[in-house]
């Protein structure tokens, strides 16, 4: 079975032009955690995500190697602007998705919330561990 780290008790919020969204989150801080993330997984709760922190503000490179879930990920930089949206990678893919310019976040949310949810470029992501 796939490891799952604790959910944070703070929820992340994204300011869209619609309406702040929330989401509950588990936090992927250490390099360990970072490089599993979300593997094997075979489900996430529709408003559950995990948000990875790099330790600095650099282009970053995911991947969905061992990931049965396809997912959104949302590039996000150092001041908690959304940078980038990758919409439905593809599960148990090697492809690189990278960020294109330097990131602080990644979230990863289900495949199609960003849509679902009208999350965009532009905007604003809220956290306790964001901006920090």
């Amino acid at each position: 079975m796939a490891e799952q780290l604790p959910t944070d008790s703070e929820r992340l919020v994204i300011e869209t032009q619609n309406g702040p969204v929330a989401f509950a989150v588990e936090l992927a801080l250490t390099a360990d955690d970072r490089a599993t993330g979300l593997m094997n997984r075979q489900s996430m709760p529709a408003d559950h995500g995990m948000l990875f922190k790099f330790d600095q503000t650099r282009q970053v490179l995911m991947w969905m190697k061992n990931t049965p879930l396809p997912l959104d990920m949302i590039f996000i930089s150092e001041d908690g602007t959304v940078a980038r949206i990758a919409e439905e990678t593809t599960p148990f893919s090697e492809t690189i998705i990278p960020s294109v310019e330097p990131v602080r976040y990644v979230l990863e949310l289900n495949g199609g919330t960003a849509a679902s949810r009208g999350l965009s470029v532009g905007d604003m992501v809220r956290h306790r561990v964001i901006g920090k």
